[in-house]
């Protein structure tokens, strides 16, 4: 599962999660996102479900509907490289 999620949003949670949250706070179903995205269906249905292998361009361009992007976030580590 993506552990990954917008910077600037307060809680930390999947990007799946994320995702399906903001789209269904503007009332756009899974088919209406893809569209205005400009990705397929199958990459949002793929997104929501927490797919662990997906384009990041595509997954900024959903992101980028709700201005957000992708962004480096660091986790807590005992130790790092």
């Amino acid at each position: 599962m993506l552990n990954l999620y917008p910077i600037r949003y307060k809680k930390q949670m999947d990007l799946s999660e994320f995702v399906k949250n903001k789209r269904k706070a503007v009332a756009l179903t899974q088919p209406e996102l893809a569209s205005k995205a400009g990705v397929g269906l199958r990459f949002v249905r793929d997104l929501e479900q927490g797919k662990p292998t997906l384009r990041m361009d595509k997954v900024n361009q959903v992101l980028r509907l709700f201005g957000y992007e992708l962004g480096a976030v660091e986790i807590k580590q005992d130790h790092h490289v």
